[in-house]
């Protein structure tokens, strides 16, 4: 059976901040770097950027393959404890990634290891280089690090079989070249994500808060002629080969319609739900400005404030929508698939797309049963493609 070491990192520039993870996958019999990824994701909280890394490392080993072992070394003691199963994890945050990072291999083929930073160069600085350029605005992937710099004093102690320092030894082979997800340089058809606001609610022409925690409303009479006209829409275009839905009922109902023009059935997916609102499901602006003045204020100030009441955050919900993004893509490489979703949901996508600030949310216009598409290539870089278009509607 084929062992990997799995090193990963993260960090959050203000914790939440603007943040990034780095991960590398190496042999575990020889400390050749197989596979690199890393990505800035916005802002998020610096333990949300560590477990995005593990994700990370942890799909790029499954790449190569899904027999294996693996051996993860990280410098988080929160995320070698928790994914150990010594610590619980009480954050709400947390829990979704580390249930998903369980699933990609069997528990009793991954162990865990701390280590000190030092010994977790390469990783580390993967999610600086992310960062850096996610600060400038640049398109950046692993291909363009220099972070095996950090660690070709390893080599020779890692040819000695040491397997502590096996991992640490990040030399390729000579003559090879094995940056990114793939060492072809054809990338080959992106993962296409068709991202269809659902129809409109007897709540979306009054512009009241309806999120996951609401009522759930189903579709009005004129969400359901939406719905039609956008299934016609693709139907004409012709390229759609999957459909995903969010669980709630308007998404769902969308969903059915158009999948039954396409000849596709609904697949439900938790993670394209909407905020949850709190307390202000159900108000408008305007009545939550007078009813909790403070608790907006914040909310429009910070990613990581929550609505009134206990709901999600901008952060939270960027952190949720990063890692269904990354898994969907993993799993849809090459085909084009239709999300059917909600305004946070579809904004966050094309923000971490374009890798803009978080108050971006509130610069862009969502329309009911709006198209917009985004494609993702195997190096990790992402194209907006399509935003907000109505023109099926009028």
């Amino acid at each position: 059976m084929r062992e990997f070491i799995v090193e990963a990192d993260g960090g959050s520039r203000g914790n939440p901040g603007p943040a990034g993870y780095g991960a590398v996958v190496c042999d575990a019999a020889t400390g050749q770097t197989l596979l690199e990824a890393a990505e800035y994701i916005g802002v998020a909280t610096n333990n949300v950027a560590e477990y995005r890394g593990l994700l990370a490392g942890l799909r790029a080993a499954h790449t190569l393959d899904p027999a294996a072992t693996v051996h993860v070394r990280m410098d988080s003691k929160l995320v070698i404890e928790q994914m150990s199963g010594r610590w619980k994890i009480k954050h709400p945050s947390m829990k979704p990634l580390a249930t998903r990072a369980r699933e990609i291999f069997p528990p009793d083929r991954v162990t865990y290891e701390w280590i000190p930073r030092a010994e977790n160069k390469h990783a580390d600085r993967l999610a600086n280089e992310a960062m850096d350029a996610g600060a400038r605005g640049e398109q950046w992937s692993p291909g363009d690090s220099v972070a095996d710099m950090d660690v070709a004093a390893g080599s020779s102690a890692a040819a000695a079989g040491t397997p502590a320092v096996v991992a640490a030894g990040h030399q390729d082979a000579p003559g090879t070249t094995t940056r990114g997800w793939t060492s072809a340089p054809d990338l080959g058809a992106p993962a296409t994500l068709v991202l269809l606001r659902h129809g409109e609610t007897p709540l979306t022409p009054q512009k009241r808060f309806s999120g996951s925690g609401g009522t759930d409303p189903a579709l009005s009479a004129a969400g359901r002629d939406q719905a039609h006209r956008v299934a016609d829409a693709l139907a004409r275009r012709g390229t759609v080969q999957t459909v995903l839905a969010s669980p709630l009922t308007r998404t769902r109902e969308t969903a059915e319609i158009v999948a039954a023009r396409l000849g596709l059935d609904v697949v439900i997916e938790d993670g394209l739900r909407e905020t949850d609102f709190g307390a202000w499901e159900g108000l408008t602006f305007g009545e939550v400005r007078d009813r909790y003045p403070d608790d907006l204020n914040a909310w429009l100030a910070d990613p990581a404030a929550r609505p009134t009441g206990g709901g999600e955050s901008f952060a939270e919900v960027a952190a949720r929508i990063a890692v269904t993004k990354d898994e969907l893509v993993t799993a849809h490489a090459g085909r084009t698939v239709l999300l059917v979703t909600h305004v946070t949901p579809i904004k966050t996508l094309v923000r971490l797309a374009l890798g803009a600030p978080p108050e971006s949310l509130f610069r862009m216009e969502l329309s009911a049963a709006s198209l917009s598409a985004v494609a993702y290539y195997a190096d990790g870089n992402a194209s907006v493609r399509l935003f907000n278009d109505t023109s099926h509607l009028r």
